[in-house]
């Protein structure tokens, strides 16, 4: 497990129950109601829609419940009214949380999280407490099993395209672009390798290695996070390690 959400490409893989599933879609579906507002519904124009479109697909969301979300944000006015808030705080061991959120009651939202927080031995930080120890990148996940190219080639096909690095994980690699330039990078890629996902995310300038009790706290803490409705994203600055 390491620092930001690594882990949900893996969650992606595994079969979910009718519940996990139905909650997953409430969730893009969110995504897809505040990108549309932002930028209209054609995801052609709208960068946003599309990579909430994609990230739809990527969960097998069926293409009526996209177009309906899509036109139920285009229809509504007062109604669907969410709101990007990011809550930011402290875990077990110190290490730090961003945690996205898309809410339509903020003060709801916030003691919730506080609740969260502090039932799984963390803290609910202040605005810019721990922003600082992450950067905002795109991020392009590709498994390894379906890319034909080794690894030293799949380095130099990333740096042409303009991507910044390339990380190599067990089962995948990803792909780190500046976030202005993730869709230029991810066109360049797709006619080559296959793309998993694209996305943006935070990413922790530095890792805390933790394991045993810990790292089965912050485990705890992000399925709890993960858990609740109004969360989108959950990133972390811990790496897991053998003990």
């Amino acid at each position: 497990m390491a620092g930001h959400s690594k882990w949900s490409t893996i969650k992606r893989k595994k079969e979910k129950t009718d519940a996990q599933k139905a909650k997953a879609f409430t969730k893009i579906t969110r995504e897809i109601i505040v990108a549309t507002k932002a930028g209209g519904g054609d995801p052609e124009a709208n960068f946003q829609l599309r990579l909430a479109v994609q990230k739809a697909k990527e969960i097998n969301m069926p293409n009526e419940n996209i177009n309906r979300a899509i036109k139920r944000a285009l229809g509504s006015s007062d109604a669907d009214q969410y709101e990007e808030i990011i809550y930011e705080g402290y875990g077990p061991a110190g290490v730090a949380f961003l945690v996205q959120t898309l809410s339509d009651n903020r003060n709801r939202t916030a003691s919730e999280m506080r609740y969260i927080f502090s039932r799984n031995n963390g803290n609910l930080g202040e605005t810019g407490c721990v922003a600082w120890l992450f950067d905002q990148k795109g991020v392009i996940t590709l498994l390894k099993e379906k890319v034909a190219l080794d690894e030293e080639k799949l380095f130099e096909l990333t740096l042409e395209a303009g991507a910044e690095d390339l990380q190599i994980e067990e089962d995948y690699y990803e792909i780190i672009t500046d976030p202005a330039e993730l869709e230029a990078v991810r066109n360049q890629l797709e006619a080559k390798v296959p793309i998993e996902a694209a996305e943006l995310a935070y990413i922790p300038k530095n890792t805390v290695a933790v394991s045993g009790a810990e790292a089965e706290s912050l485990v705890k803490l992000v399925e709890a996070l993960e858990d609740h409705d109004d969360v989108q994203n959950v990133y972390a600055n811990f790496e897991e390690v053998g003990d």
